[in-house]
């Protein structure tokens, strides 16, 4: 009453994969299969032919056959059922359905042979499910990796609290030597730990009147005067140095280092040259638009939308100032409650007329350089709760001495989501919390005490996704309220550029359009 064997033939007989399900030699199974092209006739619509011993239940995949080899008394409205669901699985596997494919993905198809049969009976299984079996992780990997979390997390802390005591005993031990003094000594590096500036030791900078901006005379002359007092007091710097703004020294703090190694994020004092290396590269295109739409959302834990608002703009960046005779034909999604506003210098009779930005003066540029000019904002507010683009629910319980806390996200078909970020408040714990379940990432932000899921994207491949963990007892007021960022290519009122116009009868030069919508407060609360 089972299949015994399961193959994948050539027209020509010859086997490319068998899986059997009993024991039997392979002698067997090899003359059962070398019989079967032999029983098969041509033009019979029969998908079954029957021996004294056996049954072949079988189907033709383009150059292939499919086919179960069963007992008689097997039940074939159950072996046709396993059929066309084996017939289902194999080109999900094989990139074709030839020799050649199948002899490519031979044990991946063995595999999914073995989920969709447990000792010859079937399993009530679809083909997403197969896949999914075949792709599971194993419990004791997902178990050691939350083990090792958890001690990584453990050490970091550790270590953040040692890094906080030593940079208080430096704070407390500078002040005790450097006296009323400390603030002017010279290139040489605070102990404290805020930051690497040494100020200058010449006349330029903030000016050589103030205490700022003392040479090098003065400084060798206030130690030469100041010999009474402790030796860990101003020092000249040596002579030729220069400028040394925000030089590394060799006592940078070891402990932060190691902070950044792990993958924390340690917030530093800023210098200029570092916010100049980090400014936006220059655009490629002589002209590009910049759509932008922000969210701010509050939905209640138990259902209802508290508060939505998005507010969008579109920038307009012109590089060369023979590009700026232009005006740009807008298009829109209808939608209910959306309303326009443009910039004073935008004549609002022709965009109000024909969707068309442009200057009052068609004789004046468009300004043009490195800055992007606000041309349009828009707003809407009156929205319900089936447009979100994201919903997150959230189910705390307690049992006995733990609190399971279950997650899900439903996400709408419209957006396609990138860089997703659930943080959930967490109670005051001692060690991270358990995860049992989760599709996507997480982290366990123990100073914020919080939970952080990341989901790097969401697509019609995973719109909804959940996520348990395991924390002592603790109140349901205690997760909330939960915060939620993303960001997406595509926006609600979809404003898009639809072409640009020259006014100086030139060519139309070349323009790109970025396209964004973000959060900019989104909870759950």
């Amino acid at each position: 009453m089972v299949v015994l064997a399961a193959s994948i033939l050539t027209k020509t007989g010859k086997v490319l994969v068998s899986r059997q399900f009993v024991d039997m030699p392979r002698i067997r199974i090899e003359g059962l299969l070398a019989a079967f092209p032999k029983l098969v006739g041509t033009g019979k619509q029969h998908t079954y032919v029957e021996t004294e011993n056996v049954r072949y239940v079988y189907q033709p995949i383009e150059a292939l056959y499919l086919i179960l080899v069963t007992n008689k008394q097997s039940n074939i409205l159950e072996d046709l059922d396993t059929l066309r669901l084996l017939a289902k699985v194999v080109p999900d596997y094989a990139p074709s359905l030839d020799e050649e494919g199948t002899g490519e993905m031979a044990f991946e198809i063995i595999f999914a042979f073995d989920e969709c049969l447990s000792l010859g009976n079937k399993e009530n299984l679809t083909v997403a499910q197969v896949r999914q079996y075949c792709e599971m992780e194993s419990h004791e990997e997902k178990l050691h990796k939350l083990v090792l979390q958890s001690k990584m997390n453990e050490a970091k802390d550790v270590m953040k609290r040692k890094a906080t005591e030593i940079e208080k005993s430096k704070i407390e031990k500078g002040k005790f030597q450097t006296g009323a003094y400390s603030s002017i000594s010279g290139p040489r590096r605070s102990e404290s730990g805020f930051g690497d500036i040494n100020i200058s030791s010449s006349g330029s900078g903030f000016g050589s009147g103030s205490g700022f901006g003392l040479n090098t005379e003065s400084i060798e002359s206030f130690s030469s005067k100041s010999k009474d007092r402790p030796a860990a007091s101003a020092k000249a710097p040596p002579k030729g140095l220069g400028m040394q703004l925000g030089k590394k020294t060799q006592k940078t703090n070891q402990f932060l280092e190691s902070l950044k190694a792990e993958g924390e994020v340690i917030i530093e004092d800023v210098q200029p040259s570092a916010v100049q290396s980090k400014s936006v590269l220059p655009p490629t295109d002589p002209i590009t638009v910049t759509i932008e739409e922000k969210l701010n959302i509050i939905v209640e834990k138990n259902g209802g939308l508290r508060n939505f608002d998005l507010q969008g703009t579109l920038s307009l960046q012109i590089l060369n100032q023979d590009d700026g005779f232009i005006q740009l034909q807008i298009e829109n999604r209808d939608m209910p409650g959306l309303s326009f506003k443009t910039h004073p210098n935008i004549n609002k009779d022709l965009f109000n007329r024909e969707q068309i930005i442009g200057l009052k003066d068609p004789n004046r540029p468009f300004p043009t350089g490195q800055n992007d000019v606000g041309l349009m904002k828009w707003r809407v507010q009156k929205m319900d709760e089936s447009s979100l683009p994201l919903t997150v629910n959230c189910w705390p319980s307690v049992s006995g001495n733990e609190t399971y806390v279950n997650i899900e996200y439903e996400a709408s078909d419209l957006f396609d989501l990138q860089n997703v970020v659930i943080s959930v408040p967490l109670p005051a714990l001692r060690d991270a919390p358990t995860v049992n379940q989760i599709d996507g990432e997480w982290r366990y932000d123990a100073r914020n005490s919080s939970l952080e899921w990341s989901i790097l994207l969401i697509d019609h491949s995973n719109r909804s996704g959940s996520m348990e963990f395991v924390v002592p007892p603790a109140d349901q007021s205690a997760f909330f309220p939960i915060s939620i960022k993303f960001a997406a290519s595509s926006t609600y009122s979809d404003v898009k550029v639809a072409g640009i116009n020259s006014l100086k009868g030139a060519n139309v030069p070349k323009y790109s359009q970025r396209v964004q919508l973000m959060t900019e407060s989104y909870q759950v609360v």
